[in-house]
């Protein structure tokens, strides 16, 4: 009997029936006081005149409309680069020891403050997310087993005076003591930089292990997953692994590569989303049989909520001056919002770039939609990468085959506009028949998707790749690593640069 494993169990259920969930709306006004509060010494907090704001009758309202939205391009000049450059109590009290280095999806190179706080945050976050685990219903034995995490090396560089890494390494080097015995692969691998390298050393070292959780992004989880599987001759990674029994993902749709990803197993996993980006934990996953997030509402981070509506938003994906904002209490389900956060970071008003739904209002749960640049609108067809996820899922069904990664861009053939895509399958498919069949579902899901095609949008063509050419192009792009997305909409520059790209390795 796994008596330890039982005793775990007890004790995770017994502090998720015993901690009392706050009301998510007076949690969100009591963040946003104790933000503005902590804050309202530092450069930026004069400069708003937070006391002020603080002393409101509608402390929400005189917030919203106190301080400008700011994107990372705006934050950073204005402010940012003084916390890079050493100053102390730019954005937020005191030093910041972290910087998180991100290379994004849709712009260049971020280097974003994480302070001590942040961190904090995020391992309440996560105690929050392992309370949750007592609605899974697992085996007592699973919490006796090690929790193999993937993510971006915790060999942090030297950046004026600060550690600098991606937001997974720089969460790994400050684990717990006490998770010490859980984790994998362990400091030591843990630290290496090169990733293949990282790869082969924990595919050397898996027979060691008791792993009964993943956690990262989907693709490089399949990686490692398929490189464990060849060096020790297996079928699938249960006779290495029987225990294994959570995937938890990280901020990336799962559905895409769930095909491809549950032939490495001899049975499906629970699988856990997470909302987990460089600027703090924003939500997880709380309750089976829905893969919507509930927001994290009473840790460190305060939520406003922009309508993506054409007048709300340019063409570039920025926020219209004077557009629409909402707080938590006036959101409505179904609706699409860009997000914005403030948090212990010192990020204020900040447009983190994703879009989401909400699903259930009285949960605050939602769901990521995509990005503020990844839309394919070009030709006003308003589609959407949950939208696009959807339809690919639906042809990997309809043709048998299991696509893990795709991109797309509206372009130029001679004059006229017309969508091209980009797919990996694991067999060869007739392209002409899934281009008619991706756009016919596509048409039949979104009104605004069939407009388009009676007017700007001409025509669909679809190519087909290997998936190791995504995993290629994002290598030689320098974007290899733990907490990197493979972007699903190009703007035509971009996608014209992806294609030459492409006749390269076929050549």
């Amino acid at each position: 009997m796994a008596i330890i494993g039982e005793l775990i169990k007890k004790a995770i259920d017994f502090t998720d029936k015993l901690v009392k969930q706050p009301d998510p709306v007076e949690a969100q006004k009591e963040v946003l006081v104790s933000l503005l509060t902590e804050a309202a010494n530092t450069d930026f907090g004069k400069h708003y005149n937070f006391e002020s704001i603080l002393n409101s009758a509608d402390v929400a309202k005189a917030f919203a409309e106190g301080i400008p939205v700011f994107d990372y391009d705006r934050l950073f000049k204005e402010w940012w680069h003084r916390v890079v450059d050493g100053e102390d109590n730019v954005t937020w009290p005191g030093s910041t020891h972290y910087l998180a280095l991100s290379s994004g999806t849709t712009s260049h190179s971020k280097t974003i403050p994480v302070t001590d706080e942040m961190l904090a945050a995020i391992r309440r976050s996560g105690m929050q997310q392992v309370a949750a685990l007592a609605n899974f219903d697992l085996p007592a034995e699973f919490f006796e087993k090690q929790i193999l995490m993937l993510g971006s090396s915790t060999d942090l560089k030297d950046i004026k005076g600060h550690l600098a890494g991606e937001i997974s390494g720089i969460s790994a080097s400050n684990i717990p003591f006490w998770f010490r015995g859980y984790y994998k692969p362990g400091k030591e691998i843990a630290n290496i930089s090169d990733f293949d390298e990282r790869i082969k050393e924990i595919a050397k070292q898996a027979p060691n292990w008791d792993i009964g959780s993943l956690s990262g992004i989907p693709a490089w989880i399949e990686l490692m997953l398929k490189e464990i599987i060849k060096q020790h001759n297996l079928e699938n990674i249960h006779e290495l692994w029987p225990n294994l029994a959570v995937y938890t993902t990280g901020g990336v749709a799962f559905d895409p590569y769930k095909k491809s990803f549950e032939k490495l197993l001899a049975h499906p996993l629970v699988y856990i989303d997470t909302y987990l980006a460089s600027e703090g934990f924003l939500a997880m996953q709380k309750r089976p049989h829905t893969s919507a997030m509930s927001l994290v509402v009473d840790n460190g981070i305060y939520f406003e909520f922009v309508p993506f509506e054409d007048k709300n938003i340019t063409s570039e994906g920025a926020i219209v001056e004077g557009a629409e904002v909402l707080t938590l209490a006036d959101v409505e389900e179904e609706q699409e919002y860009v997000l914005l956060i403030s948090t212990v970071s010192g990020a204020w008003r900040y447009m983190i770039g994703d879009t989401i739904i909400f699903t259930d209002k009285s949960r605050y749960e939602i769901k990521i939609t995509g990005r503020t640049k990844q839309f394919l609108n070009v030709a006003g067809s308003q589609l959407s990468v949950l939208q696009m996820n959807k339809a690919i899922q639906d042809m990997e069904d309809a043709y048998d085959t299991a696509i893990q990664e795709f991109v797309v861009a509206t372009i130029h053939r001679g004059d006229e506009l017309i969508d091209r895509w980009y797919i990996s399958t694991d067999k060869d498919l007739d392209k002409a028949a899934v281009a008619k069949a991706l756009d016919q579902n596509l048409k039949d899901n979104n009104k605004n998707y069939a407009v388009a095609r009676t007017r700007a949008l001409k025509d669909v063509e679809v190519e087909t790749v290997p998936v190791e050419f995504f995993h290629k192009w994002s290598e030689e792009n320098k974007k290899l690593g733990g907490q990197v997305k493979i972007p699903r909409v190009m703007k035509e520059e971009q996608f014209l640069e992806w294609e030459e790209f492409v006749k390269k390795h076929r050549a």
